[in-house]
């Protein structure tokens, strides 16, 4: 004989909580596609708490990205977003920004969209001093398309496409961005959460060209390919071997292969946007003929 069944008892449901950045987050989209331990979430993260904190009106505020793996971001944010072709983001957010310079224009990419294909963009916008905050997240490799070298690459490390290891020098960021034009210059790794969304912040508010350069792990490629253990074994790895070095010469920022790594807030001038360059030379030439564009943009 069978044994007699015994009655289940009713589960009591339980609550669901609401995901505390449910505001600023396509929950709709979630779960993500990053993988576990990539340090593009807490980027993100940082960025949506340095946008609580600022307590902006967000719909003046617009996010565009590019192609890789945080080219994503623009589709997760619930802001007004631009997912844009390879290397376009800057182009794209410079049209945007001079469409409507009430916006608040944020570029969040990769470091191969923006330094490799974009980098021309990314030198001129700097240049022309844009009222655009570019926040870069670098994990020194092409992570979505394969693991191929990148101008970010530090030199001897391991990519598909450097079996013997890279021997090109690759961009220092911080003193690419300074050297152009930009007006505030930082960098975080993943793992300096609270300085990374104060920088954002500052980086946020501060009118002009602004970069923060967020150094990130990427374990199923760069950590991978050469042997530095899991997303957390690089995370302690910056714990142990950041150097934080306020106001530091961007020409000493060079990162090499498992090397400290020199952080902080190296930028922070004045000079004048790019209309507000504009609208200064035409009311010179027009007098009282001229209408400014975009106010004081």
């Amino acid at each position: 004989m069978s044994a007699p069944k015994v009655a289940e008892r009713p589960r009591p449901k339980m609550k669901e909580e609401p995901h505390p950045m449910e505001s600023l987050l396509r929950m709709e989209r979630i779960p993500h596609i990053w993988c576990p331990t990539c340090g593009i979430g807490t980027t993100v993260t940082a960025f949506a708490t340095a946008l609580e904190k600022l307590d902006w009106d967000l719909d003046k505020v617009c996010i565009v990205s590019g192609i890789g793996c945080t080219g994503r971001v623009a589709g997760y944010m619930r802001l007004d977003s631009f997912h844009t072709t390879h290397g376009r983001p800057i182009a794209f957010a410079t049209g945007v920004k001079l469409g409507n310079p009430e916006l608040k224009v944020v570029v969040f990419s990769g470091d191969g969209d923006l330094i490799a294909i974009g980098g021309n963009h990314f030198i001129h916008a700097a240049r022309r001093n844009m009222d655009l905050t570019v926040i870069c997240v670098n994990n020194f490799i092409y992570a979505m398309t394969g693991g191929q070298v990148a101008p970010t690459t530090p030199p001897t490390g391991y990519a598909t496409t450097s079996p013997y290891g890279n021997f090109e020098k690759p961009f220092n960021i911080p003193h690419l961005a300074e050297s152009c034009g930009a007006v505030y210059v930082a960098r975080w790794t993943a793992l300096h959460v609270r300085r990374l969304t104060n920088s954002i912040m500052e980086a946020l508010q501060k009118p002009g060209f602004s970069v923060v350069e967020v150094i990130t792990p990427c374990a199923n490629y760069w950590g991978r390919i050469n042997r530095l253990g899991t997303g957390l074994d690089l995370m302690r790895f910056y714990h142990e071997n950041s150097i934080i070095k306020h106001g530091e010469d961007t020409r000493n920022l060079d990162i090499e292969f498992k090397k400290p790594i020199v952080v902080g807030k190296f930028i922070d001038r004045e000079r004048p946007t790019f209309l507000q360059a504009y609208n200064q030379r035409l009311s010179e030439i027009l007098g009282d003929k001229f209408k400014p564009y975009g106010g004081k943009a």
